[in-house]
């Protein structure tokens, strides 16, 4: 694993590579993971070039991946653009941010630890989220901002004809208002849901936002030939939030966004609420879409990474 300082968009960075993919991180605000890509590909990730031109004062996306708070409130939207610690302990990289205190005061600190694979493009992200505060409840939340012109898929639980063994419902589907089932840009297969991300879209909602349960534990973005996976592990017996989501999928004009969620938890003073990601890169995947294209193409290598 290698590591450099550079500026990306006129940030402080670091640069994490292993001569197959690399990945960059923000130093001056975060944490966040703003590029994760093959050494010389581009960018799985939409950035907000004019967002990190802004010496921003209030919450901005930046892109990239960011680790949030569920459920969503003014909690969530803390505006982490202040500077981050950096660490290294052999082949892991730890980004921490200082105690949120300013302009209001969760007593949250979040760091995120990066491991990258030796060789190869699977990387671990152990996300952590510190009560400096009083005990609350949350769920640690993570969100990908993937590439504009791809399109999102989210694994349903298994498909079985009814019978003793089958009388009792096995998974969820989770809507917002503004999710319409007539919007051209979802899709709902027997086995998968997709999502496509528009700059243009022609539904009621610019918006738009799906939810599921899915013991398989597994999500992913394709877009032009590239297959992004990120895997978390699913805990039967635990409760999720908005309604029992482990893996979320949004879309408006301009990029996509791919979400897991942890378990919720009433986080005491001083305890740590974390929340691990794994995530591959695979390329020369053949284009497609719907359920038997996702069987013959993306799941072989999704069963590559179990």
């Amino acid at each position: 694993m290698n590591l450099k300082n550079l500026t990306y968009a006129g940030h402080a960075a670091i640069e994490i590579s292993n001569g197959t993919v690399k990945l960059i991180v923000l130093t001056d605000v975060g944490p966040r993971v703003i590029f994760y890509g093959y050494q010389n590909g581009p960018n799985e990730f939409q950035d907000f070039p004019e967002q990190l031109a802004a010496k921003a004062k209030k919450w901005v996306s930046y892109g990239g991946t960011r680790l949030w708070v569920a459920p969503e409130n003014q909690r969530t939207y803390f505006p982490d653009n202040v500077p981050v610690e950096v660490t290294r302990r052999g082949s892991v990289v730890r980004l921490t941010s200082p105690e949120e205190r300013k302009p209001y005061p969760t007593h949250l600190q979040k760091s995120i630890d990066i491991q990258l694979a030796p060789s190869g493009t699977e990387v671990t992200l152990t996300y952590k989220i510190k009560n400096l505060g009083p005990a609350t409840e949350m769920a640690p939340w993570t969100i990908s901002v993937m590439r504009r012109g791809g399109h999102s898929i989210l694994p349903l639980p298994e498909r079985a004809p009814w019978g003793p063994k089958n009388y009792l419902p096995n998974g969820q589907v989770i809507l917002w208002s503004y999710t319409d089932f007539t919007d051209a840009r979802l899709k709902l297969g027997r086995q998968y849901i997709e999502l496509r991300q528009q700059n243009r879209p022609r539904g009621q909602f610019t918006q738009q936002k799906i939810g599921v349960r899915t013991p398989s534990g597994w999500g992913a973005y394709y877009n032009a030939g590239h297959l992004f996976l990120k895997r978390t592990r699913h805990d039967a017996t635990a409760q999720y939030p908005d309604l029992g989501c482990n893996f979320e999928t949004y879309t408006e004009p301009g990029f996509l966004e791919l979400e897991t969620l942890g378990p919720v938890r009433t986080l005491a003073r001083g305890a740590t609420a974390a929340h691990v990601e794994q995530w591959w890169l695979f390329n020369n995947v053949p284009a497609g879409r719907g359920d038997a294209w996702i069987n013959r193409v993306v799941l072989p290598r999704v069963r590559k990474t179990e």
